[in-house]
């Protein structure tokens, strides 16, 4: 997976690309990091570019959900089309996350 990361004006704006796998944990990991280190208001997940998730990428999700709303920041995953989308209504994710389509 591709992360590209910009700080705007309060919004971390994160863009995924690829695939978002088990394997990219401790690359993810870095933007929990992020999240708790940058002075921002809200963190938004562009999931637009990603074209597969598995099980392991929603856990990973859901960890920087938690990151998140521990340090007061809102999370908006951004994007999510074809296969992406459907494991996040699977999961449920619209009851749990702001989710945005694609602009």
């Amino acid at each position: 997976m591709d992360i590209t990361k910009h700080l705007n004006h309060g919004t971390y704006d994160v863009t995924l690309s690829g695939k978002f796998t088990f394997n990219d944990h401790a690359q993810f990991r870095e933007i929990l990091q992020d999240i708790e280190g940058k002075d921002v208001r809200q963190v938004v997940l562009h999931m637009s570019g990603v074209d597969f998730v598995d099980s392991a990428a929603l856990g990973m999700l859901l960890l920087a959900l938690d990151e998140a709303e521990k340090h007061q920041k809102k999370l908006i995953l951004s994007g999510a089309a074809g296969q992406v989308k459907k494991m996040f209504d699977m999961a449920r994710f619209d009851s749990l996350f702001n989710l945005q389509a694609a602009s």
